[in-house]
């Protein structure tokens, strides 16, 4: 999908109290007003969003937009559908899905931040389960709109998993890694940057967790974006844009700034545990934002084949009965200029 050249270019962030530094607005003009969410707690995958916000690029843009926490990728394009919020922030394959079941609520992606997706099984390294395929007849624990559970069975079906042989246990965001911990479950899914940081607070550290990528087994899907309706756009397309360029702006800036951000992040929630944060923030960058493609073209390059072979396999693997083409489901109408999107 061919990008569109915004006009503005690459911006140089000041630094105070480790946070960005903000130009004044004109009292006169009146803010961008957004409700938003993201897909789950806030840490330090979510650095970038809370350092856009406390760090100035919010008022840059002249943006009024509170960041919420959400309950799982599966709830986000459910939440923007129903008006509850204007934006969201999730899986993309979780958008796609309701896309295809929901053709008339007019759902669409504005943006795709994490080019690489999170999803991923995660089991003991000291177990039984050394491949996917051996999660046949086991227990897996999640909450019901985890995204790698909404997800898993475009995996199953991909790595070979007779997914009626699956157990779930349904549970609390809160319960999922201690029921792995504590041998109550043979694995759990989710994102990389919440099993990996929990289990690690847990006692159980990454090198005594196996886990499976879904993207290591055919799964090449975008990862999470920014998703709103056609009659947000419609209504308050200058908003939007606002959002979308704070939040890739704040992407970049915590990419360079990582320490900076994690300090905005503890100032937003001061329980935060910087260590944790700070190595759940790198592995966001790490496994979802850095790829090839967005070093050599920035943020948000999407290609229509890409994207239209996780459509497919999306549709194909729930059996739905609408198939959205790549160019409804992501415009790159509302993104900022390349420069602004490159690393």
């Amino acid at each position: 999908m061919t990008q569109r050249i915004g006009r503005r270019g690459a911006l140089g962030f000041g630094v105070g109290a480790g946070l960005l530094a903000a130009p004044r607005l004109s009292l006169a003009q009146a803010p961008h007003r957004l409700r938003f969410t993201l897909d789950w707690v806030i840490h330090g995958g979510y650095s970038f969003a809370v350092a856009a916000e406390r760090g100035g690029l919010f008022r840059k843009y002249n943006l009024e937009m509170p960041i919420n926490r959400g309950y799982g990728s599966g709830r986000v394009p459910v939440d923007v559908a129903a008006g509850t919020y204007d934006l969201g922030f999730g899986d993309l394959t979780s958008q796609l899905r309701f896309m295809a079941e929901n053709p008339d609520r007019g759902l669409v992606c504005v943006a795709i931040l994490y080019d690489r997706s999170p999803l991923s099984a995660t089991v003991r390294m000291d177990g039984p389960i050394r491949e996917p395929k051996q999660l046949n007849g086991k227990t897996l624990a999640a909450p019901e709109f985890d995204g790698g559970r909404q997800i898993f069975p475009v995996f199953a079906s991909a790595a070979g998993i007779d997914l009626s042989s699956i157990n779930w246990m349904s549970v609390s965001p809160e319960l999922r890694e201690p029921m792995l911990v504590q041998k109550r479950a043979d694995g759990i899914t989710g994102f990389i940057t919440s099993t990996a940081m929990s289990l690690k607070a847990l006692g159980m550290d990454r090198p005594q967790q196996r886990v499976f990528f879904y993207r290591d087994y055919g799964l090449d899907f975008y990862g999470s974006g920014l998703v709103t309706t056609r009659a947000i756009l419609r209504e308050k397309p200058e908003a939007i844009r606002a959002a979308v360029g704070a939040l890739t702006e704040g992407m970049i800036w915590a990419y360079r700034n990582p320490a900076e951000a994690v300090v905005a992040l503890k100032a937003r929630e001061p329980l935060t545990d910087v260590a944790i944060e700070t190595e759940r923030q790198q592995i966001s960058f790490d496994e979802m934002m850095l790829s090839d493609k967005v070093r050599q073209h920035g943020l948000s390059f999407v290609e229509a084949g890409r994207l239209k072979r996780q459509i497919d396999a999306t549709v194909d693997t729930f059996r739905l009965p609408n198939r959205p083409a790549p160019e409804a489901a992501y415009t790159d109408e509302f993104l900022p200029a390349r420069a602004v999107r490159m690393l």
